[in-house]
């Protein structure tokens, strides 16, 4: 998914290893659901975020059961007073035999538009 909107909007995908270090207007944040949480690395990332330099995040997100991770990670997001798009994208992720073999061609080509919906 991060490989889709890196192509869109022509910034490099980097996974929450390497810290935001310069000035971002807006961060578009993908994350995942697994069993009801999400990921610790995640939410260490969320925790290293300056809001002096994130303006504002736009969220994309898979899970297999819960319909997205938005209101977790906005949770995190506003306890660091960074500012949190009501606009995300969420789509089906697999677990096990649930939802094999998503996220999708079809998945991926409705974020793709959502993404260049965003006009950034």
């Amino acid at each position: 998914m991060a490989d889709i909107v890196a192509a869109v909007t022509g910034v490099k995908a980097e996974d929450v290893s390497h810290p935001i270090t310069y000035p971002v207007d807006t961060l578009l944040l993908g994350s995942a659901v697994y069993y009801s949480g999400i990921d610790n690395r995640m939410k260490e990332f969320i925790r290293t975020l300056d809001s002096t330099k994130v303006k504002n995040v736009i969220c994309f997100s898979s899970a297999a059961l819960q319909p997205s991770s938005y209101p977790q990670v906005r949770q995190l997001l506003e306890e660091r007073g960074i500012k949190v798009d009501n606009r995300e994208f969420h789509c089906r992720g697999a677990l096990t035999l649930l939802h094999r073999g998503h996220p999708n061609d079809e998945d991926l080509m409705n974020l793709k538009a959502f993404v260049e919906n965003l006009h950034l």
